[in-house]
Parts: C-alpha cells; sequence; structure tokens
C-alpha cells in the first residue's frame, strides 16, 4: 500500500502545485493542514533544514521544496506526463518554473507592504509582467501545446495575483498594459483543470483580506 502525506497550506500555491501533480496522477494521499505560527513536529522532523511546507512524505522519506517535489512524482508515479519528454522543453519548464518562483516573494510584497518595500516590489512585478506578456503572445501554455510543469508553476500569476490584486486595491495588471498576459491568464483560470484544482475565488478573498488588513 502508497503512503503518501502531504504537509501544507490551503491558501498556499507553493502546497497546490504539489496538489495538483498528485491529482493528475491519480495518487491518493492525505492532506497534513500546518500551522507556520506553531509548527508541527513533524513538519520540523521531515524538514529540519528549511521548516518550511510543502512537504511529501513517500512511504516514510519526506521530498522537500515544491519543484523537487513535482518532478518527483511525475518520475515515481504513473500516469499523465508532467514535465515534457523532449529535453530542451524540459529545460525550458524548469527555467519558467525557477523565474516565477524567484518573482512570487515581490508580487506578495507588492500587496500586503507600504511605502518603499511596496514600491520596490511594484517595480519588479511590472518587470516580470513585461517579460510574461511578451512570452505568452498567442500562447496557451507557456512550453509546448499542452498543460504541464510549467503552467502548474504558473498557478501564483494566472491565479492568486488576480485575488491579492482584488484585496488589497493595488491594480498592477490590466489589459491596456499587458494585453497578451490578460489573455493567457483568462484562458487559464477557466481551464477545467484550475477549476477543479484550486481553492476556491471567494475563500481566497477572504482569507487575503482578513491577513492584509493585520499587517
Amino acid at each position: 500500500m502508497v503512503d503518501v502525506k502531504l504537509l501544507g497550506l490551503w491558501y498556499s500555491p507553493a502546497s497546490h502545485k504539489v496538489e495538483w501533480a498528485l491529482k493528475l496522477k491519480g495518487v491518493k494521499y492525505e492532506f497534513i493542514g500546518e500551522n507556520l505560527q506553531n509548527k508541527s513536529p513533524l513538519l520540523l522532523e521531515f524538514n529540519p533544514v528549511h521548516k518550511k511546507i510543502p512537504v511529501l512524505i513517500h512511504n516514510g522519506k519526506p521530498i522537500c521544496e515544491s519543484s523537487v517535489i513535482v518532478e518527483y512524482i511525475d518520475e515515481t508515479f504513473e500516469g499523465p506526463s508532467i514535465l515534457p519528454k523532449d529535453p530542451y522543453d524540459r529545460a525550458l519548464a524548469r527555467f519558467w518554473d525557477k523565474f516565477l518562483d524567484d518573482k512570487m516573494g515581490a508580487a506578495v510584497n507588492t500587496f500586503l507592504l507600504k511605502g518603499v518595500e511596496q514600491e520596490k516590489g511594484k517595480e519588479e512585478v511590472c518587470e516580470m509582467l513585461k517579460i510574461l506578456d511578451n512570452e505568452l503572445k498567442d500562447k496557451k501554455f507557456f512550453v509546448g501545446d499542452k498543460f504541464g510543469y510549467a503552467d502548474i508553476a504558473a498557478n501564483f500569476v494566472g491565479y492568486w495575483l488576480g485575488v491579492f490584486q482584488e484585496a488589497s486595491g493595488v491594480e498592477l495588471v490590466t489589459s491596456e498594459n499587458f494585453p497578451n498576459f490578460c489573455a493567457w491568464r483568462d484562458g487559464y483560470v477557466n481551464c477545467s483543470q484550475v477549476k477543479e484544482y484550486m481553492p476556491l475565488r471567494n475563500d481566497l478573498l477572504a482569507f487575503i483580506q482578513a491577513h492584509a488588513s493585520k499587517t
């Protein structure tokens, strides 16, 4: 019997990357919600280096870092391939995964912080959006002709970013400024997989609004 557990947070894009991969592969798993203000002994035991979520525990062995976990899932379990088969496309998918992951912190700061830090975040996010707007012209997917690794990694810019924008009132993404990105995002949020696997927008919006009011 396969024993799969996921330590995560329901509102975390990183957790949802992993859940998405598990669901695509048809893997049954137990989700264990964490509290970052009171981290569980299980999290501290299985990720002693970073003490962060997500952590996948497969037959008692931990795998940490969302991108590493998704690749592990793809290689370990049967089902549709998540990473492209072609080596060049696989390299491209990993590139966009890292690019998007590296920009997430600045994007969150843009919507939750004030003053100098917020302005710095705005500049970085707008630069990111310019790059994505150029890359996504006339494209439904980041790499190739089907949903895959890079598209899962894009869950923050494709889904969470719009919720953060609505919750904070900080409007950075408009169809006038970034038409190609907005066209891609509209297709992304209406994709059946996104609708099935992402948290409910209203729940996420309420959570972010409550969190923002405390900062």
